[in-house]
């Protein structure tokens, strides 16, 4: 591409911010962190800056509440001349734009939010740990080094809210060491958890969430659950041999000691990359297999040479039975040389799909079948979602998952339960290879009510077609809820709140991850309007050719003098309003339009129907009314509408889709004939509903809040001329209450 003099690739423009390269990249992928990031830079004013401002501005264009964008040049001030100088103080600065929304506020209040201009002095660290020690001296005496330093920190933070964590951290541990001197053998060991009794068992009705709550300690340091990463040199779990061979898994110093100095000590946690390249709502913080292909090609050639890799030639229904009767493959001892020579002319592509793989030299006879000589890789000619064509082998999922991890120096690797039995193979391989071991963490798979997420069971739904592919929208995959408008946020909002169990039958109701994704959209999606199934009512007693503009509200507190906060509908003689609100025969709990009733329309003016136009076989094609420009009627009901912009011309047509749960029961994956249960009114497709003009600027990524109808989001399929709207969620859960829409 080529760059005009003074303008930056965008690339060169991130890295110049101080962003270390795979943030820049990563941004480059997503086009609106691109765009939000490029204007953020511009608004700073800066072609470069150090690392520390970098990141807060990257903040900033990935995390800035859309309803304050007015007061975002304002903040990045702030943090350009470093009054904001960490993401504790920026977090807080977002979190009070958001509740401001673009009214205006006084700076002192802002600052005081995000404790600008607080200098938190070494003296006041120190003096408030001292205080804090004592007041928990007696936990401390008793507890020694198995005290939650997690909590000591949060109690400090109290004080301190805008203190270096890390020197609150380094000051606590050293107060420690000199209260209670030299750790002892005693306090290197595991602490016994006390036996606690048995609650009397309460009868839970079928709809209870069962999940796990955070403790209040758990709440300031969510890591606390987790040994600490320096303490990874303890065994993890022992690999025992049929020939009476014991191998330990453990960091040798060294090893820990080089990984420490990459991750400076921090946790970080991932859950296993997945194989299809898939992911559901499931999945904690993934990465791709495909950005270590080579490095995963390089150390199976590694094991190749160490004698502990072989090429096999057996066909699947082979290895199966020879795994069964626990016997040896026949070309498990061929010579290094030739296992080197055929593994490259896998990679090369001479041998057939099916005519060989790559298998690990681990242990037939062992009591793990999961050490039944694995296969690391096999020969498939087919392009792969992210690495193009590069590769025509591919690495299984128990060859990749630990080594990734390794490579990425996880220091806790995240799983399901039923990968427990899986650590021999997983640590196998690491210490065959003398790679750095991260601390494996099972736990209980995340089950939501009204859908399945066994890769299986997608895998059917996708190829039988039962739903429009892995990005359908009425899915769990990450996939299908970014195209249906779910944020990040909100997901690992949502994930906060269940917590984390090792029970494996929790099943969570997909209401509470609707909550999450409300309270987001709530204060970040703008209010707009649009009718689904338009009823045409003709203003009689307003001239034909007559347009008045009218101002209509973006956020629902905008005050009145910020125009900013507003957006210009159209009212002229035909306007159109839902179907469904309007009825032949009134009653008192009715707020819509019937026969000589009043109702307002949104931001416009009160209506009376004075007449009701049929056509064919007593359908009703259009209802005549008269407006009060007066507006001294106050009718009770009030009315979302669209109006044709100009005399002749239609309103912006838009298509728009309707999504309900997949599955009618709160379980399918229990059922039999599990298909059988989806939800045949899961997906309905407006082809033609009206929006206001302003709409048809919306652009991919545009998220709003259509009144009275719920959360859309802008989806892939729109073109040009046509725009697509996935409705995200309803304004209010409906289902539990017998609710269809």
């Amino acid at each position: 591409m080529v760059v005009e003099d003074g303008d930056a690739k965008p690339l060169d423009l991130f890295l110049a911010i101080g962003l270390d390269k795979r943030t820049a990249e990563n941004a480059l992928v997503n086009q609106k962190v691109t765009a939000n990031l490029t204007a953020v830079i511009d608004e700073a004013g800066v072609n470069e800056c150090s690392k520390t401002i970098g990141n807060l501005l990257y903040m900033v264009a990935t995390k800035y509440p859309a309803n304050a964008l007015v007061h975002r040049p304002d903040l990045i001030q702030y943090i350009v001349s470093s009054k904001i100088k960490n993401p504790a103080q920026l977090d807080a600065a977002l979190a009070f734009l958001g509740t401001v929304g673009p009214e205006t506020f006084k700076s002192n209040e802002f600052e005081e939010a995000c404790g600008v201009g607080v200098d938190v002095s070494i003296e006041e660290i120190q003096s408030t740990v001292t205080t804090v020690l004592e007041e928990n001296m007696v936990a401390i005496l008793e507890q020694r080094y198995h005290i939650n330093v997690g909590n000591l920190c949060g109690q400090v933070r109290k004080h301190h809210p805008w203190a270096d964590a890390k020197i609150v951290k380094e000051v606590i541990d050293e107060k420690l060491h000199g209260i209670l001197g030299e750790r002892t053998a005693d306090d290197d060991k595991k602490p016994l958890k006390k036996k606690k009794e048995k609650p009397a068992k309460v009868e839970k009705q079928k709809s209870d969430a069962i999940a796990s709550t955070p403790t209040l300690d758990e709440e300031v340091n969510p890591y606390l659950i987790f040994p600490e990463p320096a303490e990874n040199y303890k065994v993890h779990t022992e690999i025992f041999f049929s020939n009476g061979d014991i191998w330990r898994a453990h960091n040798t110093k060294e090893i820990l000691e080089r990984h420490l100095k990459v991750t400076g000590g921090k946790v970080f946690t991932r859950f296993p990359p997945e194989p299809n390249g898939y992911l559901h709502i499931g999945h904690a913080k993934v990465t791709y297999t495909s950005n270590y292909f080579q490095e995963l090609y390089d150390l199976a050639v590694e094991l190749i040479h160490r004698g502990l890799a072989y090429v096999d030639h057996q066909s699947p229904e082979e290895v199966k039975e020879y795994r069964e009767k626990k016997m040896n493959s026949p070309w498990r001892d061929r010579p290094i040389a030739e296992s080197l020579k055929l593994f490259e002319d896998m990679r090369r592509g001479l041998i057939d799909e099916g005519k060989a793989t790559l298998r690990l030299k681990q242990d037939m006879q062992s009591d793990n079948k999961n050490m039944y000589d694995l296969i690391a890789y096999r020969i498939k000619f087919t392009p792969h979602p992210h690495a193009g064509d590069k590769w025509c082998i591919y690495p299984s999922y128990d060859f990749s998952h630990c080594i990734v991890d390794s490579l990425e120096n996880v220091t806790h690797s995240l799983c399901t339960l039923e990968f427990e039995i899986r650590r021999p193979s997983y640590y196998w391989l690491l210490l065959a290879l003398d790679l750095y071991q991260p601390y494996v963490w099972e736990y209980s798979r995340l089950n939501i009510s009204n859908t399945v997420m066994s890769k299986r069971k997608l895998n059917r739904l996708v190829t039988e077609k039962w739903v429009d592919g892995w990005d359908d929208p009425r899915l769990m995959t990450l996939a299908g809820l970014r195209r249906r408008g779910v944020s990040s946020t909100a997901i690992n909002s949502f994930i906060r709140g269940i917590g984390i169990t090792r029970s494996d039958n929790s099943m969570i109701r997909v209401d509470r991850l609707e909550y999450h994704i409300r309270e987001e959209l709530n204060k970040t999606a703008p209010r707009t309007l649009v009718v689904l199934d338009p009823l045409k009512v003709v203003i009689t007693n307003l001239d034909s050719g007559a347009v008045i503009d009218l101002d209509a509200k973006m956020w629902p507190d905008a005050p009145s003098d910020d125009s900013s906060s507003y957006y210009k509908v159209p009212f002229t003689n035909v306007v159109y309003i839902e179907r469904s609100d309007f009825r032949l025969k009134d009653s008192k709990d009715y707020y819509g339009l019937a026969p000589d009733k009043s109702v307002l329309l949104r931001y416009a003016f009160p209506i009376k129907c004075t007449e009701v136009v049929y056509g064919n076989n007593d359908t009703i094609v259009e209802i005549h009314a008269e407006y009060d420009p007066s507006k001294k009627i106050k009718p009770k009901g009030v009315l979302h509408w669209v109006a044709k912009p100009s005399p002749g011309v239609d309103p912006v047509k838009v298509e728009v889709r309707l999504f309900e749960k997949l599955f009618l029961s709160e379980n399918p994956s229990e059922l039999e004939d599990w298909l059988s249960d989806l939800n045949p009114d899961s997906k309905e497709v407006i082809p033609e509903a009206y929006a206001v003009p302003s709409l048809a600027n919306a652009v991919l990524g545009d998220k709003f809040q259509f009144e009275r109808l719920g959360y859309f989001a802008v989806d892939t399929d729109s073109t040009p001329g046509k725009l697509v709207f996935n409705r995200t969620v309803t304004l209010r859960d409906s289902y539990s209450k017998g609710g269809n829409k």
